[in-house]
């Protein structure tokens, strides 16, 4: 059984309060997407999505390849290209015709760099450009892709 309010008081009416309501609480809770009085409303949160397989393959395969860039970077440090008078080189492999940057103290260090001249080089060119050098016993021509160069090379 309920009793009613007092004559001539509302209960709801705006700036009172219900009995036992301490004063300055909204009467009832705020409802999730309902505005509060007096504010804009404010739209339901959307629930969060996990990521989907696609998106977490993309960026491991973004990462890879960051990760092989910066190795590959780092590992042609030591290529003939960043060879300047007075290195050392040795072939980077037996199978390949590559050269790269050594220790001229090191056992591995084949020949070393006398001059070094930026251009496009052929077997002939190269060889007559080199012979003008004193002490010059071979040369190291890099064409192609990239920065082409000579290098006049002698034994170590």
């Amino acid at each position: 059984m309920t009793t009613p309010p007092p004559q001539g008081q509302n209960p709801f009416a705006q700036g009172q309060q219900p009995a036992g309501q301490p004063q300055g609480q909204a009467p009832y809770p705020p409802q999730p997407g309902f505005p509060q009085p007096g504010m804009a409303p404010v739209p339901p949160q959307q629930p969060s999505r996990r990521p989907k397989f696609k998106t977490i393959k993309n960026v491991i395969i973004v990462a890879a390849v960051a990760v092989a860039a910066v190795v590959g970077y780092i590992a042609s440090q030591d290529d003939a290209d960043h060879a300047n008078v007075g290195d050392c080189l040795k072939s980077a492999s037996s199978s390949s015709d590559r050269m790269e940057v050594v220790d001229c103290k090191s056992s591995d260090a084949e020949a070393k760099v006398l001059k070094k001249i930026k251009g496009h080089y052929t077997q002939f060119t190269a060889e007559s450009e080199c012979r003008k050098v004193d002490d010059a016993t071979s040369f190291y021509a890099e064409t192609g892709d990239g920065e082409e160069f000579l290098l006049c090379l002698s034994d170590v």
